[in-house]
């Protein structure tokens, strides 16, 4: 079942995407060789403890840690570690999620640590391009698959892959509501968008193939052939005006 959201339950889930995003911003900022990804860890939960909310992932289906980071090959689900250090080159993907005045926001967003390869810049700008023109579809009577769609012909175009077994999805009071939101699909065909509608869109783009797997812990998901991921995402509201970015400073 899709909730739509009231006015007032848009305003918490504002709220709420600012937190998530502050503490997403403040964990990239800290990006650089030589960090463990656990102190970016520490950065993400003290940002949204600080602020009064709840890091949604903490305890999340058993999940360790505040936020998902993800370097080079990991697609999501990384585990932070004081064992991964950052090294120059290596791109990183920080899932971010916090619980506020009874709601969830979700984001995600790929850092370069350092100087990185002109091939993995442009696997971020893909990336990141795709979810842009992805949300612009976001709009009351288009369909998921307008999203999917958007989202899989820009980066496909470009030699890139998607993830299939892992897609974005509602957000509410809880942090995964229905509908699922992939990122493939084909135009017109899917769930018709309405106002009040809340959703994570997040493009995964492997510069490879789109087979990944999951390792031994459980969560950690890799590109199968060791080619580097990259991971973008920000909680959307469909309103009758169009798309608005509730996972957003501005």
């Amino acid at each position: 079942m899709i909730n739509l959201k009231t006015t007032r339950e848009l305003r918490c889930m504002r709220d709420a995407g600012k937190i998530s995003q502050e503490a997403l911003l403040k964990a990239g900022e800290a990006v650089r060789p030589g960090v463990s990804t656990l102190e970016l860890d520490a950065i993400v939960r003290k940002t949204i403890e600080k602020a009064g909310a709840v890091p949604s992932f903490l305890g999340y289906g058993d999940f360790p840690a505040s936020a998902c980071i993800s370097v080079n090959h990991v697609v999501i689900h990384g585990i932070p570690s004081k064992k991964q250090i950052l090294k120059e080159g290596d791109i990183v993907s920080i899932d971010v999620g916090a619980f506020y005045e009874g709601f969830h926001g979700d984001n995600a967003w790929t850092f370069p640590c350092g100087k990185i390869s002109e091939e993995a810049q442009k696997l971020l700008d893909a990336t990141r391009e795709s979810l842009f023109l992805a949300i612009d579809k976001a709009r009351p009577g288009n369909r998921l698959g307008d999203i999917g769609s958007t989202v899989q012909q820009y980066v496909e175009a470009r030699n890139y892959s998607v993830v299939r077994e892992f897609v974005g999805h509602g957000v509410g009071a809880k942090l995964h509501e229905d509908p699922s939101v992939p990122n493939y699909g084909t135009p017109g065909r899917g769930v018709r968008l309405l106002p009040g509608m809340t959703i994570a869109i997040e493009p995964m783009v492997n510069a490879g193939g789109s087979a990944v797997e999951i390792l031994g812990d459980g969560w950690t998901t890799v590109t199968r052939d060791g080619k580097l991921s990259a991971h973008f995402e920000h909680t959307i509201a469909i309103t009758k005006d169009g798309p608005v970015i509730l996972t957003a400073l501005d």
